[in-house]
């Protein structure tokens, strides 16, 4: 359980209608299979120990003894399985017949979990056999040992502080008030659910649904198991339907109609820093919740779930282009806004070649044409100096031409060298001052250009940038409204494809192409036989990586330690662990050095999750102390 991983297994075992001891060993066969495979918490359907379509033989005295006396063989199986187990079967408690999941653990009953809401339409007519289960627990004897049944019940393990545990049953989970609510004020951060959801057209569509929006809701873990093969089909026809979700994602989901076992890991360090960072999730003290206790070894679990390594763009193609036009839109609305305000008619934009130039150049471009804008107003001003090459400043001229922008061409050489020379600074020397230098000036020229036209000076830096400080202070680190602020590097380069792919200009799209297959550089160095020079993922390491951490890191408050283990796994066969960690350690170098230029960003829209501006998602100080962080990282070398 290493990093806050918990591996829970969704079980659905082939059973026989009203056979107890068969259904039984079919059970015990599965959780002897899902222990081995390292899952702590398994869950079976409802009424799995009778199946679920008995129908009035649930009334038959010997099959209700018979489901009990097979839990009881069951729960001593169990002993020394290192794991919590739910299984459902009918129950009497005082004189009643209940719904319930029985909670197991190393060859003990911890709890029995009633069914709260009780469905009585359509194909459902379990009110004839079945109450609703009581809240507030009372007491049960089941051999020599004294049980606590009701509804509101959690199982905390004192091992793992992290893992508290409650249980819903079926029909629970489609009740408007679901006593999942309750339970994760109370604490929980697990829910089960053992269910016998029958399959009509259309219905996992729906079910999926109320898994993943509880889970979301609820900031939690949630494990669903339903039956399968076995169950009478006289009426009803049973999916197995397994769904693992967590905060509001499906890790994993199978319906197959038959019996199986669905894994995948819970992340409770996710959950808990999802629910300290949502201000409105309120925990509640329940004090008529009965808490019982429980413990599990503690093991690293082996990780079977993936971990995309571009975790800001979509795998599906056609999620990716609905992100990237709403993307689009985010941006150019803010631009709108901004400009309409104002009451600016002309923008100006420093043009590169570059992808993040194109980028904020096409949203501009965009924004002229919801406010019904000359486009002759957006001023694209190249600036070649010591590093550009041809390439790239050719591109920038026919990106501007092609868009129906003003070209406007700025050779800032002269008066960076004359610049070096008053400041006495040896222009072979090319430090970091050089760099600088042109950067600055690039800067000057076009807030000048702004103040003579009266228009309004539009960043281009990313938010890959801003992460780690990779931007020239007072340089292409200040404009007047920044457009690719909220977006990394990863997402900028679909963007831009996404837009030579609908634009519907050939012209357009094969400059926009060349520009997506240029490499990624500042050129603030002379090129070396008229190619790029300085490539900026061989000196800050790959944008790819970085972004990957920057989402771990914000999005989820992740410690070095286990972001480098998932970046392992997101990145195996791509980088070796010790490239990996090497950027790593750059990654957090940077983030926490530079954090005074994000500390005094122009403004610009937020389009994500993950945003960097001290006026919402990050208030960090600009002082802070790596070291907690960098001690962590060098241990892992």
């Amino acid at each position: 359980m290493k990093h806050g991983f918990i591996k829970a297994a969704a079980c659905t075992p082939k059973i026989k209608v009203a056979d107890p001891f068969f259904n039984g060993a079919q059970i015990m066969a599965q959780m002897e299979e899902a222990c081995k495979a390292g899952a702590k918490i398994l869950v079976f359907p409802e009424l799995c120990l009778t199946g679920y379509t008995c129908g009035d033989l649930f009334l038959q005295e010997l099959l209700l003894r018979q489901a009990k006396d097979s839990l009881q063989l069951i729960a001593e199986c169990s002993s020394g399985l290192d794991a919590l187990i739910f299984i459902g079967l009918p129950f009497v408690h005082e004189q009643k017949l209940y719904n319930v999941a029985a909670a197991i653990h190393n060859g003990k009953i911890l709890a029995f979990i009633p069914k709260r809401f009780i469905p009585t339409y359509g194909e459902f007519y379990e009110g004839r056999h079945f109450q609703p289960g009581n809240a507030t627990a009372t007491d049960v004897w089941v051999g020599n040992q004294l049980v606590p049944f009701g509804t509101d019940i959690l199982l905390q393990c004192d091992t793992m502080p992290e893992l508290c545990v409650a249980c819903e049953i079926c029909e629970d989970i489609w009740a408007a008030n679901t006593p999942s609510t309750a339970h994760a004020l109370a604490g929980a951060n697990v829910i089960v659910n053992l269910s016998a959801s029958n399959e009509t057209v259309g219905k996992d569509e729906y079910r999926e649904l109320l898994v993943k929006s509880i889970s979301a809701r609820l900031l939690c873990g949630y494990v669903y198991t339903s039956s399968a093969e076995g169950e009478s089909t006289q009426d009803l026809v049973f999916g197995g339907h397994r769904i693992i979700a967590e905060n509001g994602t499906i890790l994993k989901q199978e319906k197959n109609f038959q019996a199986g076992i669905l894994y995948s890991e819970l992340d409770l360090h996710r959950i808990a820093g999802e629910r300290r960072r949502m201000s409105s999730f309120i925990p509640e003290e329940k004090q008529y919740y009965t808490r019982v206790h429980f413990s599990l070894k503690e093991e690293e679990t082996t990780l079977t779930r993936t971990f995309e390594s571009l975790p800001f763009v979509p795998r599906d193609k056609a999620k990716r282009d609905e992100r990237c036009e709403e993307i689009l839109s985010i941006q150019s609305y803010g631009l709108k806004k901004r400009l309409e305000h104002t009451g600016c008619q002309h923008a100006v934009i420093g043009v590169s070649g570059g992808l993040d130039s194109t980028l904020a150049l096409l949203v501009t471009v965009r924004t002229f044409d919801m406010l019904g804008l000359d486009k002759k107003g957006i001023l694209g001003v190249t600036m070649p100096c010591f590093g550009t090459t041809d390439r790239t400043f050719d591109n920038a001229c026919r990106l501007v031409r092609q868009l129906g922008c003003t070209l406007q061409k700025v050779d800032i050489k002269k008066s960076v060298t004359q610049h070096f020379k008053d400041i006495k600074f040896d222009i072979e020397n090319h430090d970091v001052t050089y760099e600088n230098g042109q950067a600055r000036e690039r800067t000057q020229v076009l807030m000048d250009i702004a103040n003579k036209e009266n228009g309004m000076v539009i960043g281009t830096g990313d938010m890959s940038e801003l992460a780690l400080g990779w931007a020239t202070y007072n340089g292409d680190h200040m404009s007047m409204y920044g457009v690719n602020a909220g977006v990394p590097k990863t997402l900028v380069r679909h963007l831009v494809y996404y837009y030579a792919d609908t634009c519907g200009d050939e012209k357009l799209q094969a400059t926009l192409l060349d520009v997506l297959d240029t490499p990624v550089s500042p050129e603030l160095l002379p090129p070396v036989e008229g190619e790029i020079a300085q490539k900026t993922e061989d000196l800050v390491g790959p944008y790819e990586l970085h972004d990957f951490f920057l989402y771990y890191l914000l999005r989820f408050g992740c410690e070095p330690e286990k972001i480098y283990r998932l970046a392992k796994l997101a990145f195996a066969g791509s980088y070796e662990p010790d490239v990996i960690l090497k950027w790593l350690k750059t990654f957090y170098q940077r983030f926490f050095a530079q954090q005074f230029k994000r500390s005094c960003l122009p403004d610009g829209p937020k389009v994500g999750s993950v945003a960097l501006s001290p006026r919402g998602d990050l208030r960090m100080p600009s002082d802070a102390s790596k070291a907690l962080w960098m001690k962590q990282l060098e241990n892992l070398s």
